[in-house]
């Protein structure tokens, strides 16, 4: 197993609140990197055995696919379900977002495969665009990826959600386009949206805890936490525990 931390995350002057008797873990960013995600979910459960709460909830941004070479044994794990006495909702993410889109618009295999697609395909057993951009190519690739993309998996990324609110917190992909009250967001914004959100020092109506930018250390800010710590080249996969009005990590290292 890799080495795994906890630490204790930075606390804000006036702290978000989880809902009594819940504690929430968000998993950031897992990239195709099923061994990561393995080893995070063990550490999890250890630390689920700690203290009484009368529920215990993962919570994953998005971007379980691309880049890392393992994108269809991380939605294998996560179609088994959470480990025992953990509930579990799966967000939806950008790349989730581009997968739906090549099997739709084989065209756009050509924006896809340079940006992690290309890694995908291959875990699926698809091989035809390590070389080509023959738009034939696209297409041939597509029809093999959709004969290739069990019917779990498909269910799986079609039932995906946008975003999730617990208690003070807001959790979605990518983050929220400041001055639009949450309900009326768009999905455009949740899955793809970043400066207008990154450099904002507007405070939002609960903390917003989010993924998609890539640090090789969580974020924290008034508004915002980053935990997207760029699993596939980092090697750390990370997870904000919240309890209350507490925050800590846990993470591979």
């Amino acid at each position: 197993m890799n080495r795994l931390r906890r630490g204790l995350a930075p606390q804000a002057q006036t702290p978000a609140l989880a809902p009594e008797g819940m504690r929430l873990y968000a998993i950031g960013d897992i990239h195709g990197r099923d061994d990561l995600l393995s080893d995070l979910l063990k550490a999890i459960v250890l630390d689920g055995k700690d203290g009484e709460v009368s529920q215990k909830v993962l919570i994953f941004l998005g971007d379980y696919v691309d880049r890392g070479l393992q994108s269809k044994e991380v939605i294998d794990r996560l179609i088994a379900g959470p480990p025992d006495g953990f509930e579990a909702v799966y967000l939806k993410g950008n790349h989730e977002d581009a997968l739906m889109h090549f099997l739709r618009d084989p065209a756009f295999g050509k924006t896809w495969k340079y940006y992690g697609g290309l890694e995908t395909l291959h875990s699926y057993g698809i091989t035809e665009l390590t070389l080509s951009d023959d738009p034939q190519t696209f297409e041939i690739a597509r029809q093999r990826f959709e004969a290739a993309l069990p019917t779990a998996h498909r269910a799986f990324l079609d039932g995906l959600q946008t975003s999730v609110s617990f208690g003070d917190y807001f959790f979605v992909h990518a983050g929220i386009r400041p001055g639009i009250p949450l309900e009326r967001q768009s999905a455009e914004d949740l899955l793809w949206i970043r400066e207008d959100f990154l450099y904002s020092d507007a405070i939002h109506e609960k903390m917003v805890v989010h993924g998609h930018t890539p640090s090789e250390q969580a974020v924290f800010r008034s508004n915002r936490i980053g935990i997207d710590t760029g699993a596939y080249m980092t090697n750390r996969l990370t997870c904000l525990v919240m309890e209350k009005d507490e925050r800590r990590l846990i993470q591979n290292s």
